[in-house]
């Protein structure tokens, strides 16, 4: 039987609260406890109360007389909910207010019904004073944990509120075109004939940026493997690459597998490409996209940073490690990074970071490439790890990579979140080798 949506937002909510778990691995499970009409409901609930839970909590702090037990964290969930409808949607206050009150009753919390009542209620009489009150407060103004507003502004003084702006905005779907099925200008047309308005992107060849998001599914050539959802930072990495035919290509931590498809859809003459990642239920997703796409690559479950578990012993010309991180440069993606992330975070992903280039560089062949990537605004898991890489390991060189985009660091570069245009993404091309650093691209 179905489950009501606020209900089931709640407990999603709640979940992340507790850090139980993500969006991304609860939501999916919860849809199908929730009619079909429901699901996109679901959906903006969960993501919009995310998306602004830090300006939501601190109106919580205004309105509640002392903090919620932490037992309580669906009652603290269903208290975010409820503001969340208030300001943001179009659902009318009754509705907002009342229905939430009663998913107390559901989760069998009765004494929480005059709570969630009366602080809902109390909201919209003092809007106003409680907004001024929260005014000098900046993680009520930007909507971010201090720690994060804290990082941005040194590391980013010319550009943090332009990421926060973006982190707190709703992400562009792009496309990620095969041109073996159509032309990109020949796509766009046949977009434009279907009344979905569409824009080449400025820096990946490939890529298509759509004006308003639609169910993939519907576009053209997506069942048949033409086309693919990929945002255009992460496009960049199949070009630095350098693919050529007869190559032997590994994609490190490759779930969910869009890397893995750009590869095999860039240079469809590798000799081989093995599709590496440490979660054997994660490369069901690499194995479906590879499918879908009607491509084929070798899939092992394996720790990149650990060869000898999995490593036939035959180099690879290229290697992609797109390595685990603190993933701050796609918040506007994945909102409850900003509840789920701390600042011992950083440090902890640094080491993995530079553990997993010393496990992967001695399968790199001699004048190979290796590109490191992250989905992190933060140089501590980026330019800092490649450096210290480079000055621990004799043979490893950084490119000067001569592109159009990013901000130069001084190893590889740097693309920030934008509100209109890519995520935020770091890159780095390593040889082996002792020649110097190449500029071409």
């Amino acid at each position: 039987m179905a489950l009501g949506v606020r209900q089931v937002a709640a407990q999603v909510i709640a979940q992340i609260l507790r850090d139980q778990g993500s969006l991304s691995s609860a939501l999916p499970a919860a849809q199908s406890r929730v009619g079909d009409n429901d699901r996109a409901l679901l959906q903006e609930l969960c993501f919009g109360t995310l998306r602004w839970q830090p300006r939501l909590n601190a109106y919580l702090g205004k309105l509640l007389d002392k903090p919620l037990k932490s037992k309580d964290a669906d009652i603290q969930a269903l208290l975010l909910l409820g503001l969340y409808q208030l300001i943001f949607t179009r659902i009318p206050d009754h509705a907002a207010i009342g229905e939430t009150v009663e998913v107390a009753r559901a989760l069998k919390k009765p004494w929480a019904t005059g709570l969630i009542n009366g602080v809902l209620r109390r909201f919209q009489r003092e809007k106003e004073v409680l907004e001024a009150g929260l005014a000098g407060d900046p993680v009520f103004t930007h909507n971010h944990p201090r720690w994060l507003l804290d990082r941005f502004r040194r590391h980013w003084p010319a550009h943090w509120q332009h990421i926060v702006e973006a982190n707190n905005s709703h992400p562009p779907l792009t496309l990620r075109l095969n041109p073996r099925y159509q032309s990109r200008e020949a796509y766009l047309s046949r977009l434009a004939d279907q009344g979905v308005e569409a824009s080449a992107t400025p820096f990946s060849p490939v890529g298509i940026c759509l004006v308003q998001a639609s169910d993939p599914r519907r576009l053209p050539l997506f069942e048949e493997g033409g086309v693919s959802v990929q945002d255009e930072a992460a496009q960049l990495s199949a070009g630095l690459l350098d693919l050529q035919p007869g190559q032997r290509v590994l994609d490190a931590c490759c779930a969910p597998g869009g890397k893995t498809g750009h590869i095999l859809e860039t240079q469809p003459e590798l000799a081989e490409v093995v599709a590496l990642d440490n979660d054997e239920r994660r490369l069901l997703k690499v194995r479906e996209n590879l499918a879908r796409l009607q491509l084929s690559a070798k899939v092992l479950c394996g720790d990149a940073s650990r060869p000898a578990d999995w490593w036939d012993g035959q180099p690879f010309d290229r290697i992609l490690l797109d390595a685990p991180c603190s993933a701050t440069g796609i918040i506007r993606r994945h909102p409850d990074i900003k509840l789920l992330r701390s600042p011992e975070d950083i440090n902890r992903l640094a080491q993995l970071q530079g553990e997993l280039l010393d496990g992967l560089w001695p399968l790199l062949k001699p004048g190979g490439i290796l590109v490191y990537a992250t989905c992190s605004i933060m140089p501590e898991e980026n330019t800092r790890v490649v450096e210290a890489f480079v000055t621990r390991q004799s043979q490893a060189s950084c490119d000067i990579l001569a592109v159009d985009w990013g901000l130069p660091q001084p190893c590889g570069r740097q693309l920030l979140p934008g509100v209109v245009g890519h995520d935020g993404f770091y890159y780095a091309r390593l040889r082996k080798g002792h020649q110097e650093p190449k500029r071409d691209l």
